[in-house]
């Protein structure tokens, strides 16, 4: 299993930036995503950050899809882990994960990306695992 640290405002400098959409019984539902895809920014994620502004995140992207383990080491605030499987949709749903944790959070099989929101935000817009993500980086995007 590949161990990758998970992770709090976007700093200057930081990975590149884009806007994904979670498509949910309630809606569709947009976010500025940080996305990590290289293995230090993968390993760094949103470690020492204090806040994420409302409707940000950070998306962690796996081409080939490949299982993960997430932790929240050295992470502030409480997160929402999306694991996104091969066909763009939410696989699983690790809700509010606690800050500082070493547990690992398994993605519970393969994926192809991880989006990071603020703890509460899968319950807030209603997500569930088989809705649709939509950001054009991801292995299946059009």
């Amino acid at each position: 299993m590949m161990l990758v640290t998970v992770h709090p405002v976007m700093p200057a400098g930081a990975a590149d930036t884009g806007t994904l959409v979670l498509k949910t019984d309630s809606g569709d539902h947009s976010y500025t995503v940080e996305v990590a895809t290289t293995p230090g920014e993968q390993a760094k994620g949103l470690m020492f950050r204090r806040s994420l502004p409302p409707s940000h995140g950070m998306i962690f992207l796996y081409d080939p899809p490949r299982k993960i383990g997430m932790w929240m080491r050295n992470t502030y605030i409480p997160l929402d882990m999306v694991f996104i499987d091969a066909d763009n949709r939410v696989h699983r749903i690790a809700a509010h994960t606690e800050p500082f944790s070493t547990d690992i959070i398994p993605s519970g099989g393969a994926v192809a990306a991880v989006l990071e929101l603020n703890a509460g935000q899968a319950d807030q817009i209603g997500l569930k695992p088989g809705d649709e993500v939509v950001y054009p980086g991801l292995a299946g995007a059009p």
